[in-house]
């Protein structure tokens, strides 16, 4: 057996032994998403944004500090473990420069930062997972702000 054979068996042993974990998707498969998950693995990437009204809409619970996550790409493949290490929910009009910045999308203002990520909520994939074909933000719009380390590239 070669070594890259015998690499690649060691490294599906030791997927098959870790515990199944839940998906983690940044945006939807396409472009965006592959660009988010290039920077997650860039290290550029350490926080995300996602709206309060999704988790509700669809009965789920805030990530828990410490919990980890399979990131997921958009051809369904999981490509790194990601632990989440703070989560703050707060209004859309209080994100920080820091936080926008973080997000490692190239923002250099939290304008620019909320008028990339106004164009995503308010896109039609977005309005459709809502459920809400008007669905919009403003800045009393409870976002959840998580940031993340990655512990594992698979």
């Amino acid at each position: 057996m070669s070594d890259d054979l015998r690499a690649e068996a060691a490294n599906g042993a030791a997927t098959e032994r870790r515990p199944a974990l839940p998906p983690y998707l940044l945006a939807f498969p396409g472009p965006l998403r592959d660009r988010l998950v290039a920077a997650v693995l860039s290290g550029e990437k350490v926080s995300t944004t996602g709206l309060l009204a999704e988790y509700e809409a669809e009965d789920e619970e805030l990530p828990p500090v410490g919990e980890r996550y399979a990131l997921i790409d958009s051809e369904g493949r999981e490509v790194a473990v990601l632990e989440t290490t703070d989560v703050r929910v707060l209004r859309l009009g209080d994100v920080d420069l820091q936080h926008a910045i973080d997000e490692g999308e190239g923002h250099r203002s939290v304008a620019e930062w909320r008028a990339a990520h106004e164009r995503f909520w308010h896109g039609e994939e977005m309005r459709e997972a809502m459920g809400d074909p008007d669905f919009a933000v403003d800045d009393e719009t409870q976002v959840v702000a998580e940031r993340f380390e990655v512990v594992e590239v698979l």
